[in-house]
């Protein structure tokens, strides 16, 4: 079962990402990652296949200091459980999204945005997630109406986590039990 954790703070939020992430790891998963708005002004992820234990070592030797971020332990219902496949998943290194669930539709969607030029690099429903916000953006400079009208397109039953390099303050969460 996936985990999803975000954090705000008026500190580096990285511990704290990892500390949900350890509360967590009772669920089971294979992977875990995070993404975290950086003090430099960029949106930046840590990812890795295995333990909690093994993403913060990762970051011991790369580490992510920041305000902003959202946390992820998966375990896989689409695509193998690999680095690649580990959320959190990025848009145009602008946007990144943790989800939890399964998007019935993801097909469909994958198709729809690659017809407009999205490019893929992981197997999952949850990348299709964070490409579609990144064109509904592209209407409407605020995260929250992107992602009404991005979430009206999704089908299926699922809880997400979204941070945007454009609004650097903010940290949304959408879910939906259809």
């Amino acid at each position: 079962m996936c985990g999803i954790v975000g954090a705000v703070a008026e500190r580096n939020i990285t511990a704290i990402l990892l500390e949900g992430l350890k509360r967590l790891e009772y669920r089971g998963y294979d992977s875990a990652g995070v993404a975290v708005f950086t003090n430099e002004g960029t949106l930046e992820r840590r990812r890795r296949s295995g333990k909690v234990s093994e993403l913060e070592q990762a970051l011991a030797g790369e580490p992510l200091t920041g305000r902003l971020g959202i946390a992820h332990t998966r375990w896989a219902t689409h695509g193998a459980p690999c680095e690649r496949n580990a959320h959190p998943h990025f848009s145009a290194d602008k946007l990144a999204v943790v989800h939890n669930g399964i998007i019935e539709n993801h097909e469909a969607l994958r198709e729809q945005l690659k017809s407009l030029g999205y490019v893929f690099s992981s197997d999952t429903d949850t990348e299709v997630i964070v490409h579609l916000l990144h064109h509904k953006l592209k209407d409407t400079p605020d995260l929250a109406v992107a992602l009404k009208a991005a979430v009206k397109e999704l089908h299926g039953a699922y809880g997400l986590a979204v941070i945007n390099a454009a609004q650097p303050d903010r940290l949304l969460a959408a879910r939906s039990g259809r």
